[in-house]
């Protein structure tokens, strides 16, 4: 029989060590919800009057995590958000001023990276997310020159396949700090932020109008351990 390299073995000892630490962490799942802010990369090209800011909404998530290591785990939400802006004109359309609130599903999925104690630590999170645009709605005035005078508008946008791209895809992180107060309990508070790569605007009559959300928002969490 082919005797054993000492080696060899001392060093399938040493990596099995290593892999089985994912034992002794744990599946954890959660539900987390904040405020965010979000605005548009838009170029105006000749629209001088136009202005495009950013405005406030909320997001909702479930998570689920997988701790590999005491240090890193990987992580997928399910998250509902608002993706909003505000939209306004200057001159004789100053009266044009309104609220555009779009609602996202996204599905996030991150690694995160801990560091510090192991009741009190620090995060990390980074990776992608893939989302859809499920709806759209205006509210605020509108100036409205057949009566020179502004009106009330509170109206759900319709979806025009051939303009509006509602598929949704970018760059997904954050960071944070947690608190594992019980074996099975834990609370979280975290800075994110998405960075679209694809504008919300498709080409439309051979006008390019590019329009790209980023989203930061603070969100508050908590997450049962198994």
């Amino acid at each position: 029989m082919r005797s054993t390299n000492p080696l060899l073995l001392a060093l399938f000892v040493s990596l099995a060590s290593f892999f089985c630490q994912p034992l002794q962490a744990q599946w954890r799942v959660g539900l987390s919800g904040g405020a965010d802010h979000n605005w548009y990369s838009i170029n105006t090209n000749y629209q001088s009057d136009y202005r495009y800011d950013g405005a406030w909404g909320w997001s909702a998530a479930v998570f689920g995590q997988y701790d590999f290591l005491p240090w890193l785990g990987l992580r997928a939400e399910v998250e509902a958000t608002e993706r909003n802006y505000r939209f306004r004109r200057t001159g004789i359309y100053a009266a044009t001023n309104y609220v555009t609130r779009n609602t996202y599903l996204q599905l996030p999925v991150m690694a995160q990276f801990r560091f510090g104690g192991s009741k009190v630590y620090g995060f990390a999170n980074i990776g992608v997310y893939a989302g859809c645009w499920l709806s759209s709605r205006y509210q605020g005035t509108m100036y409205d020159p057949l009566v020179g005078s502004k009106r009330s508008i509170d109206q759900t946008y319709s979806f025009q396949p051939e303009k509006d791209q509602r598929g949704d895809f970018g760059l997904a992180g954050g960071v944070g700090i947690g608190y594992r107060f019980h074996d099975h309990w834990a609370i979280h508070a975290e800075g994110r932020c998405y960075y679209s790569f694809i504008s919300a605007v498709k080409p439309y009559m051979g006008v390019k109008d590019n329009r790209y959300n980023t989203t930061i928002g603070m969100n508050i969490g908590f997450a049962y351990i198994f």
